[in-house]
């Protein structure tokens, strides 16, 4: 199998309402291959989709019940220790919850949590050891 990644989809319980809180906090542009029922935003490479959390279950023949800690964590790397706190500002000011401020990391970065509205976390981190291209993409080698 190819080392790839190439689509995270996300349950969320208003799909609209989740759409909205990408658009706006996070300022990504709703791909025109959404459609009624999912929604798909193109993040350099690869897709998060936003599915309805009752359909995406069906869709894979899960219960779905469950809550709290999921395991799962995305991540958005940025630039500069100042853009991880405007970022987590923006998500908070457009209904996601800072999870975590902003601060110095163990590992030599600086990072910080949000949850969006359907409560998946997300970490904003600026990592100087993984510098960013002018696309904004890592490469680890």
């Amino acid at each position: 199998m190819e080392q790839r990644l190439t689509v995270v989809t996300l349950g969320v319980a208003d799909l609209e309402r989740s759409a909205r809180f990408y658009e706006q906090a996070l300022g990504w542009k709703r791909s025109a291959q959404s459609q009624d029922g999912v929604v798909f935003f193109s993040l350099g490479g690869w897709v998060l989709s936003l599915f309805g959390r009752d359909d995406l279950a069906a869709d894979a023949g899960v219960s779905v019940e469950g809550s709290g800690f999921s395991g799962i964590a995305l991540a958005h790397n940025v630039r500069s220790q100042g853009e991880v706190d405007a970022v987590l500002a923006q998500a908070a000011q457009h209904g996601g919850r800072l999870v975590k401020a902003g601060e110095k990391a163990s590992w030599g970065g600086y990072s910080g949590y949000f949850a969006d509205p359907d409560g998946h976390l997300f970490e904003v981190a600026h990592n100087p050891f993984w510098p960013l291209d002018e696309r904004g993409q890592v490469e680890l080698g």
